[in-house]
């Protein structure tokens, strides 16, 4: 039996078609933050607040986001903040 040919050989094509579907998944997976501007990341920082997830500190106005213990001087930087924290726990979870 003669020996293989290697211009026939098809495995790094399917390796490469595999890294490509990985990573069309993980972009599916992500968050996107760009769509966060200041009239949503209001509605989601209030909700946050009723929520006791996010406590504001008026006297240093600022808001703390309570799971994480991180504080934010921006209720558009916690909304950002707040979308890839939770993204990045459910990643951890499904994994699980």
């Amino acid at each position: 039996m003669p020996g293989l040919d290697p211009h026939d050989d098809t495995s790094r094509d399917y390796e490469q078609f595999e890294k490509e579907q990985l990573a069309l998944d993980r972009d599916a997976t992500s968050v996107d933050t760009a769509d966060v501007d200041d009239r949503t990341a209001q509605r989601l920082v209030s909700d946050l607040v009723d929520a006791d997830v996010v406590t504001p500190v008026p006297e240093d106005q600022v808001l703390v986001h309570e799971p994480s213990g991180t504080t934010f001087d921006s209720s558009t930087q916690l909304a950002v903040f707040h979308r890839g924290w939770t993204a990045g726990r459910d990643a951890d979870t499904e994994g699980e």
